[in-house]
């Protein structure tokens, strides 16, 4: 039988909603245990968070000084040694496990399987290729630990408040480099909502014109309270910063609802969108590609019709 342990990543001691997204992965397999592994200085208040996810049958702590701060270097050989005895080692597909996974994967000498997005046996799933224009199945090695970072995306976050999972405080005895250290942390501080795990979105494209005419998403964003993205030739070109990006070389998200506004519909930009629940476009060009994934779509002068969904809103 399967034993996962899922990694769980947080950040200011808080419990990032991937690990609930990569919880519902390991729920897939059908395994005999799915365990939470939680790496930090201070291991409480994010370890009872992870206790509380369906379906999670243990939470192991490991609490050292080191884990201050999420490095990979200093991460991996932990998780490593943590995973002897697990069939599967199961990490968000977020900047975290991307940099975190390989690491883990070379140290236990295995290949990794990338982004995940459907288990169809303990040992084979599928994932995308070729910026999501294509599906491939993969099957990894019975016979050895399966390391795999789960497409956040395309799954939803396993239900929490019901569970109830033990916490055991773990000693690892892990050999840690000591040419790596922490520097700072420089992160983009914001009202709105978390643009991964919002249920609302509304991105501007190179459409939009300018930095200053991006106000008009912010304001829009804000009547609806959704997260705000951007394409990668509105970063490019200055409007937002790039943390904002959306797409193949930003941020994959799945949110409820996409607003697509002077957005052409790059297959990049397509991408990061392809697992949205309702995809709405708003271009003047008729013959934008992203209208041909949008499940609405109005073409015309964007700056005419915001406002006046904005008044339709109010009314």
């Amino acid at each position: 039988m399967s034993k996962i342990l899922v990694i769980a990543e947080h950040l200011g001691g808080k419990l990032n909603s991937s690990t609930a997204r990569a919880v519902s992965a390991a729920i897939a397999v059908k395994g005999e245990a799915i365990d939470v592994l939680v790496l930090a200085d201070s291991v409480d208040a994010i370890a009872a968070e992870a206790a509380k996810i369906d379906g999670v049958s243990r939470v192991l702590t490991v609490a050292r000084p080191e884990n201050a701060h999420p490095l990979a270097a200093m991460l991996a050989p932990q998780i490593a040694k943590a995973a002897a005895g697990y069939s599967h080692v199961f990490v968000p597909s977020t900047t975290f496990g991307k940099d975190v996974a390989p690491r883990v994967a070379a140290l236990l000498g295995v290949a990794q399987v990338s982004d995940v997005m459907s288990v169809e046996a303990a040992h084979t799933f599928k994932r995308p290729i070729y910026a999501g224009n294509a599906i491939i199945t993969v099957e990894a090695d019975p016979a050895h630990t399966v390391v795999a970072t789960i497409r956040s995306a395309s799954w939803p976050a396993a239900a929490t408040g019901t569970g109830s999972a033990p916490v055991e405080a773990q000693a690892i005895n892990a050999t840690l480099p000591v040419h790596t250290h922490f520097v700072e942390l420089k992160q983009g501080s914001s009202d709105r909502p978390d643009l991964q795990s919002a249920s609302k979105v509304v991105s501007g494209g190179r459409g939009v014109g300018s930095k200053e005419n991006f106000d008009i998403i912010f304001k829009f964003a804000d009547k609806i309270g959704a997260a705000v993205g951007a394409s990668r030739a509105a970063v490019d070109a200055g409007y937002v910063p790039s943390d904002l990006q959306v797409g193949q070389t930003g941020k994959i998200i799945a949110p409820e609802l996409y607003m697509a506004i002077g957005i052409s519909g790059a297959i990049q930009h397509l991408t990061g969108i392809k697992d949205a629940g309702t995809i709405v476009a708003i271009n003047k060009d008729g013959e934008a590609p992203i209208f041909e994934v949008a499940d609405f779509g109005l073409v015309g002068d964007l700056f005419k019709i915001i406002p006046e969904l904005e008044a339709a809103l109010s009314a």
